[in-house]
């Protein structure tokens, strides 16, 4: 029997949040610790309860409703307020006295990082906070609490973490302002493959999907160097014919603070997500959903963030 709207129950709604945020069945399946066609029926009936497609396939995958895109905060908001409702104390940030580990890349520590700060040091002068770069794949680190909180991207969903999906972004190539390729609408494969390559590996996978891409042709590009720091890769390209494979809000980014060019890439079609994550050993202190939460709001409104990073075409 299909749930009516009134009689949704939570298990429900955090299931619909999981479908909203993924957007993905199979992903959504194994956060959720379920068989597909479970998941499938349990889509049919939320469609039924609201009255409304919510999950539309496009290609091989889903866009969401137009409906489904105004539940997207809301609902997330709601989980958050029943969630602190287990929580047997009221917290206070101001009185506060916990060290948290975060972990990012270079580009947030230096153009994000100091707002977080601001904000820690007017709520919550008492914590502490110690920042790392993340490294693709370290998720091993969340699960032994060595890092407590980190933003990257992945294309699918790591088991036993929580995350809140910051936005979405397609990858770019960066370049000197006036690279031979600097004058194209946008590049072809052969123009990608024709120049060297600055790798940065500090950060989330940024990249990966590319290789996976030429290597299915028998073709690979040539990395030259392999840095850690966006910093770092931004003066090599400023010196020289070097190619950067970066998201398209820090490709403008950079573009503008440092004199470079972007271009698209017209061969490949790739959305990247951006998350904040943690282990599920944490979604239930008070502590921790005060910090990622606030990191959480700090990131989607700074102007450097994949929301806010977004400017005019080149």
């Amino acid at each position: 029997m299909h749930p009516t709207f009134a009689s949704l129950s939570l298990a429900h709604l955090r299931t619909l949040d999981c479908l909203l945020q993924l957007k993905n069945l199979s992903h959504a399946a194994e956060r959720l610790g379920c068989s597909q066609s479970a998941l499938s029926r349990q889509l049919a009936s939320l469609r039924e309860a609201f009255d409304d497609p919510l999950l539309v396939r496009q290609g091989r995958g889903y866009v969401l409703s137009e409906h489904a895109e105004a539940l997207v905060e809301p609902l997330r908001q709601v989980l958050e307020e029943l969630n602190a409702l287990r929580q047997p104390a009221a917290f206070d940030p101001a009185r506060c006295e916990r060290r948290f580990c975060l972990a990012a890349s270079d580009y947030v520590a230096e153009h994000m990082l100091p707002q977080l700060v601001k904000a820690l040091e007017q709520e919550a002068p008492g914590v502490s906070l110690e920042y790392r770069t993340w490294q693709a794949g370290q998720y091993a680190l969340l699960a032994s609490g060595e890092i407590d909180l980190a933003t990257t991207l992945f294309d699918e969903s790591p088991p036993n973490l929580h995350g809140r999906l910051l936005g979405e972004d397609r990858a770019v190539c960066l370049m000197r302002h006036d690279h031979p390729l600097s004058a194209r609408a946008e590049l072809s494969q052969d123009d990608y493959l024709a120049f060297k390559h600055v790798r940065v590996s500090g950060g989330g996978d940024k990249d990966s999907f590319i290789d996976r891409h030429l290597r299915a042709q028998g073709l690979q590009r040539r990395i030259s160097l392999e840095v850690p720091f966006f910093s770092a890769m931004v003066q090599v390209l400023g010196n020289g014919q070097a190619l950067a494979t970066v998201p398209e809000h820090i490709a403008r980014q950079l573009a503008r603070l440092h004199g470079l060019s972007w271009r698209p890439m017209g061969f490949i079609d790739h959305t990247q997500r951006y998350w904040v994550v943690w282990h599920q050993r944490l979604q239930a202190s008070a502590e921790h959903r005060w910090l990622r939460n606030r990191v959480f709001e700090v990131w989607r409104q700074s102007q450097f963030g994949v929301q806010g990073g977004h400017a005019p075409s080149p």
